[in-house]
């Protein structure tokens, strides 16, 4: 059975693409920093049938990613897929902050949020997947990353997600011939506020179809009122 590994799983779009996965065949990991949460979505899945199980890790803190994917992996054994979308709603580190405003503390801690906690999930999967000859990583941003002018206000986030993107994008180059399929997902919706393309079931369809067929480096999804 293969695994899928969502760091950053929530209970909107992280819970969809898990749950779209999981009707596939795959075993579920769920990584966020609060064992409860992961555990209450964990259960949740695993009334739809689903194997799935929870594991607490910041993504900012390589030690204990580090050990979250260790018991992963003792769990259910290698990751095939990585699905990595940040969110960590109302740290006030990671605040929006305007381009004419912005200061380097303001970014700082962006850049680890974003750049550095992608790298760090990386490492944990890529080695395996590259000895495989298998495996897809699929990033996860706000539409400002690769379009920071539509929110000017959001500079600071920008800055920290269009870093991760250009990650995304190298990485892709990197190991075409190895058999990895890197992607990069910039969203540009508020999910579950509108029609039903907004709706994080509906989004999750966008990661299956970008899993199945492989292609290319960028897949915008785009769901504005």
């Amino acid at each position: 059975m293969p695994t899928i590994a969502i760091v950053g799983a929530g209970s909107g779009l992280g819970l969809s693409i898990a749950r779209r996965f999981g009707r596939e065949g795959f075993a579920v990991a769920l990584v966020s920093r609060t064992q409860a949460n992961v555990d209450e979505l964990a259960e949740e899945l695993g009334k739809d049938g689903i194997d799935a199980a929870g594991f607490a890790a910041d993504a900012t803190d390589t030690r204990a990613l580090g050990a979250g994917f260790a018991g992963i992996t003792a769990r259910f054994g290698p990751v095939e897929v990585l699905s990595f979308s940040p969110s960590a709603p109302g740290d006030p580190r990671l605040r929006p902050v305007t381009a004419t405003e912005v200061t380097l503390a303001d970014v700082l801690p962006q850049l680890d949020f974003y750049l550095g906690g992608g790298i760090a999930a990386v490492q944990q999967v890529l080695p395996g997947m590259t000895e495989r000859g298998s495996g897809t990583i699929i990033f996860t941003t706000g539409g400002t990353s690769a379009n920071p002018g539509m929110r000017p206000a959001f500079a600071s986030i920008a800055i920290g997600a269009g870093a991760l993107r250009t990650y995304a994008l190298s990485l892709h180059a990197a190991v075409a011939g190895d058999g990895v399929h890197v992607a990069h997902v910039p969203l540009s919706t508020w999910i579950g506020q509108g029609g039903p393309e907004t709706q994080p079931d509906t989004i999750a369809e966008h990661y299956w179809s970008l899993y199945t067929r492989r292609e290319g480096a960028e897949h915008p999804y785009v769901a504005l009122p």
